[in-house]
This record gives structure tokens, C-alpha cells and sequence, in this order.
């Protein structure tokens, strides 16, 4: 029986295909560069096939020599910048919340540190991450697994606030409590190669079949099993403080007034958007005017107005 694995101190998740839902995003970007530069890419499946190991030196295996290279290379990460927007990952917000409040998180991509920006900001999770390794300044995951782990620092995370840990000591994580989190069969070699854990998703790039045969101890087919895999029991147990997931909010109901009904529901949801990105309260909606009754209430001690009006129908047909 295999001794039980040290308490996870440090997470590092790869973001396309782990984070972020990639596939097609990614793709639509590669295959601009794959006929600008005559790279000969043509089907997503030999694109996805370049991440069985570095994608920059499998872009570079493609092109005639290095100054083509360098050139396909700076334009594959000038499109990301400019237009490589992918969404979240179905679950995976709750997920990161979850482990920010017991572990320091980082990320590691072969995407531009500007995608990595507008990603993690736009959807309110830049900072549960402590640190951010971007192709752009880290192309070398293995690299930058090492001065990760070798950063006296590393031990201080972000608990989903700006500020980082300033009191007591948090020791720097060493390879046994560190994992990286990742959709490829390259990530999964080179995190091995550093010394460190590996825990596969699914969802990405790569099989389950292809991320265990390269080393992964575990593939979850959910993100909630990530959570479960790496804290165990105490996975159940929600996130405090400024890592709470936060509740969903409810647009109050529409209201008439002067902007009508539909400027009034644009005006609350915009008003909720600028607090979610600032911090601020959201203004309040304006006030609902009271809802009419279909019918006048009846008076107390009397008969009802639908009754007044049924006797004087009957007193005019009997007239008559």
C-alpha cells in the first residue's frame, strides 16, 4: 500500500482546456497562423495533436528555421491578444474558490499574459492567483515549474483579495505538494520532469486514456472531482471570507416608469456589472410602484363592489 501523499500546498492549473473551454477558440486563432505562414495545419485534430509536447517547439519542428519561427510564433500570440476571448469552464469558478482558501494558486500558459489577464479579470477570479506565467514570458513550463518552486515566496497565496498572506510563515511548497492541473499529455511530461504532481481533466485537449498513460495520477472527467481529489474530506467544507462563492444576483423585478420597462432592466444590469468589477454596492432599483388591484377591495361591514353592480343589473332587467 502506497504511504498517503503529503497535504496539498500549491495548485497550478493550465488555463486553455482547463480553465477555459478551448477547443474551437484556440483553433479558429491557429488556423490564420497555419496558412499565413504555410504551416500545413489543416483539421483541429493535427492542432491539438502540437500539445503532446511544448506547442512552441512543436510549431517550430513546422516551419523552415528559426526566423520563420520567431515570425509564426509572434503573430499565433499577437491573435490571442487581440481577439482570443474563450469561456469559462462550466463549474470550474466554484472550484478555484474552493482550493484559493487553503492552497496558493498559480497559472501556467503558452498563451500571452494579456489573455490571461482579460480572462481571469473579466470573470472575477484574478485574484484567488497568486502568481501568472504567460507563453509570452515563460514559454518553458518546466522552467517556470522550477523557479515556482525554488521562489522562498511561493508559499504566500492570494485569498481571492488583492492583498497576498502578511502574517505568519508559509513555507515554500516543495514537488510533493505541488500539482499542476492540466488537459495535455505535454503538460503532464513536463510537470513529471519538474518533480511535481499531476492531476488531468478531461475536458480538454487530450483523453483520459492519453493523460494517464503520460503519468497523471488522476484524470477527473468533473471539475468538482478536482476539489474532492486534492482536499479530500475537507472539500465540503465552503470557502470563507472574501473566497465565498458569491450568491447569484437577481435582478429586481421590472418596474414602469418614465425609461419603461425594458430601459429599467438594462439600467439594473448594468448597474450590477459595475459593482461585480469595482467592489462598490450596486445602486439600488428604483422603487416598484404598488401593484393596482383588478378588483376594488369590498368595503368592511358592506357588500362587495361586484356585488353592488350584479344588484343594480338586476333591478334595471326587472324594470324593464
Amino acid at each position: 500500500m502506497s504511504p498517503p501523499l503529503p497535504p496539498v500546498r500549491a495548485v497550478i492549473f493550465d488555463l486553455d482546456g482547463t480553465l477555459v473551454q478551448t477547443r474551437i477558440a484556440s483553433w479558429e486563432i491557429f488556423e490564420q497562423i497555419s496558412r499565413r505562414f504555410e504551416l500545413g495545419v489543416d483539421r483541429p485534430e493535427q492542432y491539438f495533436d502540437l500539445f503532446r509536447g511544448n506547442v512552441f517547439e512543436s510549431i517550430r519542428a513546422l516551419c523552415r528555421d528559426d526566423a520563420h519561427a520567431a515570425r509564426a510564433k509572434d503573430a499565433f500570440l499577437t491573435l490571442l491578444r487581440e481577439e482570443y476571448t474563450p469561456p469559462l469552464v462550466p463549474g470550474v469558478t466554484d472550484v478555484v474558490r474552493r482550493l484559493a482558501g487553503d492552497c496558493t494558486l498559480a497559472v501556467m500558459s503558452s498563451n500571452a499574459m494579456q489573455v490571461l489577464r482579460r480572462v481571469l479579470v473579466g470573470n472575477d477570479l484574478a485574484f484567488c492567483f497568486a502568481h501568472v506565467f504567460g507563453g509570452d514570458v515563460a514559454p518553458d513550463k518546466r522552467a517556470a515549474i522550477g523557479a515556482f518552486l525554488a521562489d522562498s515566496g511561493s508559499g504566500f497565496g492570494r485569498r481571492c483579495a488583492a492583498d497576498y498572506d502578511e502574517g505568519g510563515r508559509r513555507p515554500a511548497p516543495d514537488p510533493s505538494s505541488t500539482v499542476l492541473v492540466t488537459d495535455t499529455a505535454g503538460d503532464v511530461r513536463d510537470a513529471l520532469a519538474a518533480g511535481i504532481r499531476v492531476v488531468g481533466v478531461a475536458w480538454g485537449m487530450h483523453s483520459v486514456e492519453e493523460l494517464t498513460a503520460a503519468g497523471a495520477e488522476f484524470v477527473a472527467l468533473w471539475p468538482q472531482e478536482i476539489a474532492a481529489h486534492l482536499l479530500g474530506d475537507a472539500a465540503a467544507r465552503p470557502p470563507q471570507g472574501a473566497c465565498a462563492v458569491p450568491a447569484p444576483v437577481t435582478a429586481p423585478a421590472p418596474v414602469s416608469g418614465d425609461d419603461g420597462t425594458a430601459a429599467e432592466q438594462v439600467r439594473v444590469a448594468a448597474a450590477v456589472r459595475r459593482a461585480r468589477r469595482t467592489g462598490a454596492p450596486a445602486p439600488a432599483a428604483r422603487p416598484a410602484l404598488p401593484a393596482l388591484p383588478l378588483h376594488p377591495p369590498p368595503v368592511a361591514g358592506g357588500p362587495s363592489a361586484s356585488g353592488e353592480l350584479l344588484d343594480a343589473v338586476r333591478r334595471v332587467c326587472r324594470r324593464g
